[in-house]
This record gives structure tokens, C-alpha cells and sequence, in this order.
């Protein structure tokens, strides 16, 4: 059970047997590569059950990911996985750095999902990168890449009808990946409100970390509206 790494928002623990780690999810939240810090009591458990919940559904559509179960409040088991440096963003509707680059209005729906990856390197601030940049530095391989985009639209097309069923859109999310020492892909990191953009579809209130980001409600709450939107079914 030693410590094995921290990031933002878990702890990452090694456990009994080699291939197996423990991720514990904290109740800070960052914002901008960390500029924007703060600490939620509570967040760590919704982060849990809704991560949990989320990779059980994509399970049971048979996407494969790193998560075998959850077993606290704020814990949960996975399989070991070396990461892979890039975060995978799905986009449905523009938001965000999309509409801030191409200046599209936000909240405009994309006639098909845009797939775009981002290099995992907070010194650098997570650049958006090309697959001729990818490529350069090596980071994965094309067929590697055709995975990714395959695997993420696969994520979509799971989720997206999953919440529009809840009465609410997947604007974009991000995903992250990693390889088993056998060298399969998998689903790995979390999918949660801090990962995802998504909105009510009546009123368009912002249901994820947007409402840390821009100061327009409050965290928890936010949160807590779309564990029960879900229908409390995370447990």
C-alpha cells in the first residue's frame, strides 16, 4: 500500500497484487493548470460514485477501461496502466478553448464530433497538438492513434444518448488512456464533472466544474444536482 503518485484531484496507491492499484479521490479542485485552487467536503465521494457508475456503463456496452470496482467512499480499484501522454477531447457542441480559438459562438452544435488530442505536460500547459506533432515526439504510434479516436467516438456514442435520455447534454470531455504491461489500450483516469462539459438541456444551467471555473454557482451543489439527476443510481 505505498504511495505510487498525486495528481489534482486523486492519490494513487499500490496494493497486494502487482497489477492492481488503489486511486483515492481528494476533494480539491483545480482550474487553468492549477492556477485556481479550492477544497469541497464531499467532492471526492461524488467524484467516486460517479466515475464508477459511468466506467460500469461503458463496461456493459463492452468499451474496455481500467476500472474493476469501487470499494469505499472515495476509493476504488483498477487495473495498473502506464499512461499515456495525451488527453483524448470528444467535442459536440463548441465550448470553451474551441470557441475561444476558432471564434464560434458557444454553444453551437457540431454537425459531427470532433476528436482532438492534447499533450499531457503541465509546464507546457497541455498543448493541443497535431499527429504530425505527436509523431515528432513520439508519443504514440499512428495505429495507436486510430485506437484512441476510434475508442473516444465509441465513448460518445455510449454516453452522449446515455445523458440527452436525462435530459442532458455531453457538450466535450476528456479521456485519458493507458497500457496494461501486456501492451493493451484501455479506458483509464475518471469521467466526471471535472472532466466533462454538461448542460441542462431546458435551462442550459452548467451541471460540471464550469461553475468552479467561472464563478457561477456552487461546486457541490452542482454536482449533487446531477448525482440525483441520474437518479441517485451511483451507489
Amino acid at each position: 500500500m505505498q504511495p505510487l503518485y498525486e495528481g489534482k484531484a486523486k492519490r494513487l496507491y499500490t496494493t497486494q497484487e502487482q497489477d492492481v492499484l488503489r486511486i483515492v479521490y481528494k476533494d480539491e479542485a483545480t482550474a487553468f493548470n492549477g492556477e485556481k485552487k479550492a477544497e469541497f467536503a464531499g467532492k471526492g465521494e461524488l467524484n467516486n460514485r460517479l466515475t464508477s457508475h459511468f466506467f460500469e456503463v461503458l463496461e456493459a456496452a463492452d468499451i474496455p477501461t481500467h476500472f474493476i470496482e469501487r470499494i469505499s467512499e472515495r476509493e476504488q480499484l483498477v487495473r495498473r496502466v502506464t499512461i499515456i501522454p495525451l488527453e483524448v477531447v470528444v467535442r459536440n457542441v463548441v465550448a470553451g478553448s474551441l470557441s475561444k480559438r476558432l471564434g464560434i459562438e458557444e454553444g453551437t452544435v457540431l454537425e459531427t464530433p470532433i476528436v482532438e488530442f492534447y499533450y499531457k505536460d503541465d509546464s507546457l500547459g497541455d498543448p493541443l497538438v497535431t499527429r504530425a506533432h505527436i509523431n515528432l515526439l513520439k508519443i504514440s504510434t499512428t495505429e495507436e492513434l486510430d485506437l484512441l479516436e476510434q475508442e473516444a467516438n465509441r465513448v460518445n456514442a455510449v454516453l452522449r444518448p446515455y445523458f440527452d435520455e436525462k435530459g442532458i447534454t455531453l457538450v466535450d470531455f476528456k479521456l485519458e488512456y493507458g497500457k496494461t504491461p501486456t501492451g493493451e489500450i484501455l479506458l483509464a483516469d475518471e469521467i466526471s464533472p471535472d472532466t466533462c462539459r454538461l448542460w441542462d438541456k431546458e435551462t442550459g444551467d452548467h451541471l460540471d466544474k464550469d461553475v468552479f471555473r467561472r464563478n457561477i454557482g456552487s461546486l457541490i451543489d452542482t454536482y449533487q444536482t446531477l448525482f440525483n439527476r441520474l437518479g441517485g443510481n451511483t451507489q
